[in-house]
C-alpha cells in the first residue's frame, strides 16, 4: 500500500506489475482490497494500479460531498504520480461513474474502458430521491444500512449460495466511515449524464451488466451503448459480477485488456 496527499487529503492506492497499466476502480461501499484476485492475475502481465476513492479503505474524506469529478482528480493526480500517461481503466459500479467523468475530464489518459455493472446514465428522479432516503437511513442505523446495502447487491438465488463471500464484504463496507458514505451517495445524486461519451466512439468500450441486477435495471441500461462500437457483456446474476461471475469475468477482462 502506497499513499499520497491530494489537496491535503490522503489518498491510498497499489501498483503491482509492469507493462500497459491497468487501473481498477472499486464501487460504493467497496474499498482497493476487493481487486486482490484480478490484481494477482493480471499483474502477470500488466502495470496494475488499484486506488481506494474518496471516504473509502484507507482514503480520507475531502469534504461533505465527493463529486464524481473530485474522484477523478483523485485518480489523475495517482496516475501523474506514477507517470503512467495512458490506462486501460475498469470501473465497478460507482468506480465506473468515476471512470467516465475521469474520461471526460482527462480523456488522453484513458486507452480502454470498462464499466462493471455501471451505468453512463445520470439518476432518475427518482433514484435521487432515494439517494435521499439512503442518507437518512444510515445517520439513523449505520450497521443496518450497510448491511442490506451490501446483501442486496446480489442477485436473489446467490444470497444463500455466496453467503460467506457476502459476509466478506459486509466486513469491508462496514470499514467505511460515516462521511465516505454520506459525501458519496451526495457524490453520485449529482452526477451527470455522460452517454454522449460512449457515443463518441473515442476508445473501446466494455459494458458488463447483470440481467439480474437489483441496482441497475438491465432492459434500460443496455440502451447506452445503442449505435456505439461498445462491448457488451451480460450474465445472469446481480450486481457484483467480480464476485457472482469471477471466473468467466477473469477471462472476458484478459481478452478485452489484450
Amino acid at each position: 500500500m502506497k499513499t499520497l496527499l491530494y489537496k491535503n487529503t490522503k489518498i491510498s492506492y497499489t501498483d503491482s506489475g509492469q507493462g500497459t497499466a491497468i487501473v481498477l476502480l472499486h464501487g460504493f461501499l467497496e474499498n482497493k482490497t476487493m481487486w486482490q484476485e484480478y490484481v494477482a492475475l493480471f499483474s502477470e502481465e500488466y502495470r496494475v494500479v488499484t486506488i481506494d476513492l474518496l471516504g473509502h479503505g484507507e482514503s480520507d474524506s475531502l469534504g461533505y460531498v465527493h463529486s464524481m469529478e473530485d474522484n477523478a482528480h483523485v485518480v489523475q493526480e495517482v496516475l501523474e504520480h506514477l507517470k503512467i500517461g495512458k490506462a486501460i481503466v475498469a470501473g465497478h459500479s460507482m468506480g465506473g461513474y468515476v471512470a467516465l467523468a475521469l474520461a471526460e475530464l482527462y480523456p488522453a489518459s484513458i486507452k480502454k474502458l470498462v464499466l462493471l455493472n455501471s451505468t453512463a446514465k445520470e439518476d432518475s428522479a427518482e433514484k435521487k430521491l432515494n439517494r435521499t432516503r439512503a442518507i437518512k437511513a444510515v445517520k439513523q442505523n449505520y450497521v443496518a444500512f450497510v448491511s442490506l446495502a451490501i446483501a442486496n447487491l446480489f442477485s436473489e438465488n446467490n444470497r444463500t449460495k455466496l453467503a460467506a463471500e457476502i459476509e466478506k464484504v459486509k466486513i469491508q463496507a462496514l470499514k467505511t466511515p460515516l462521511q465516505g458514505i454520506v459525501a458519496s451517495l451526495e457524490g453520485m445524486k449529482i452526477r451527470k449524464d455522460r452517454e454522449a461519451l460512449l457515443r463518441g466512439n473515442l476508445f473501446p468500450v466494455l459494458l458488463v451488466l447483470g440481467r439480474k441486477d437489483p441496482v441497475l435495471n438491465y432492459e434500460e441500461n443496455i440502451t447506452q451503448i445503442e449505435d456505439t462500437t461498445a462491448e457488451l457483456v451480460s450474465f445472469d446474476d446481480g450486481h457484483m459480477s467480480q464476485i457472482e461471475n469471477k471466473e468467466e469475468l477473469k477471462v472476458i477482462l484478459a481478452d478485452f485488456f489484450k
